[in-house]
């Protein structure tokens, strides 16, 4: 990969340039990372967490809260690695920091989609669905779970081989890859099923101006994320060294913007905010005990 002058190494983890002795041209990316930039994402998913918590505890919906949680924490570090690559562009361990958890992250963000829209069709209406609701649970997530270890699996391999191994670029984007098909898939069943229930009976009453609301903010943040993926995909087939990678600007709208703003729209999209009269109404019969707890955990 990236080297410096003589015996100065770029990239890898036996890299030794420093800036006063090599340019940022010899970094794995061509450029010192923003500091401005990054350092403002990781306050805005600070700030995204610290949301999510609050309406976590509010709504008391424990897994949508985690998920976005480590979601968001994982961005965080990543983008902490990308301000340390500010200082030293040719540190290795920040490199491999930013790329694992930044490349993860959205994972945990649509495990949080799919049990939330499962929730959704439980709400409105099961018996419009082709599929059972426990489908979304089973093998969405399930995907979800796939495609992170690949990821991870890729990023790790990467650590061990300078990012020059082929084995480890093809993993992690046979995981992005394997995350765009699975979001494709799962937003054709939810449009196939919004579309059906729409023209129900039921859909007159339920289908008001706050599911509204709710259904706008999980389904634009679904297309965000899905786009995003899609640019790592075409970033990462051409390796860590094609032009992609080593456009920061790109980087940034594509990666760092619409992700940061898929956590904020996920706060419209927020379970208790579509469910919130099984929230806040109060439980009269063991019935309706069993499908608030279920709401509430995700099940």
């Amino acid at each position: 990969m990236s080297q410096g002058q003589g015996h100065l190494v770029g990239f890898g983890p036996d890299a030794n340039c420093t800036l006063a002795l090599c340019s940022p041209e010899h970094s794995v990316y061509r450029y010192r990372p923003s500091l401005a930039a990054n350092a403002t994402f990781i306050a805005l998913y600070a700030a995204a967490m610290a949301v999510h918590v609050l309406l976590g505890f509010r709504w008391k919906t424990w897994w949508f809260m985690w998920c976005m949680i480590v979601g968001c924490a994982s961005e965080i570090i990543g983008y902490a690695g990308r301000v340390m690559m500010w200082y030293n562009p040719f540190k290795f361990t920040a490199f491999m920091i930013q790329i694992v958890c930044v490349t993860t992250a959205p994972v945990f963000f649509c495990a949080a989609i799919y049990v939330t829209l499962a929730l959704t069709i439980r709400n409105l209406s099961a018996s419009t669905a082709r599929f059972r609701p426990s489908l979304l649970y089973y093998v969405f997530i399930a995907s979800d779970l796939v495609s992170l270890v690949f990821q991870a699996i890729g990023g790790a391999l990467s650590t061990s081989s300078s990012g020059t191994s082929q084995t480890a670029i093809d993993l992690a984007l046979a995981g992005l890859s394997l995350q765009v098909a699975t979001l494709l898939i799962f937003s054709g069943l939810m449009v196939d099923y919004l579309v059906r229930f729409a023209k129900t009976e039921e859909a007159k009453t339920k289908l008001d101006r706050r599911m509204k609301t709710f259904l706008s903010g999980l389904g634009l943040a679904i297309l965000l994320i899905l786009a995003r993926c899609a640019f790592r995909v075409d970033e990462l087939s051409e390796g860590y060294g094609g032009p992609l990678v080593r456009n920061e600007s790109l980087f940034i709208g594509l990666e760092g913007v619409l992700i940061v703003l898929a956590t904020f729209l996920l706060c419209v999209g927020h379970p208790g905010f579509g469910f919130r009269k099984y929230y806040e109404k109060e439980v009269v019969s063991d019935a309706e005990r069993v499908e608030v707890k279920a709401l509430r955990e995700g099940k």
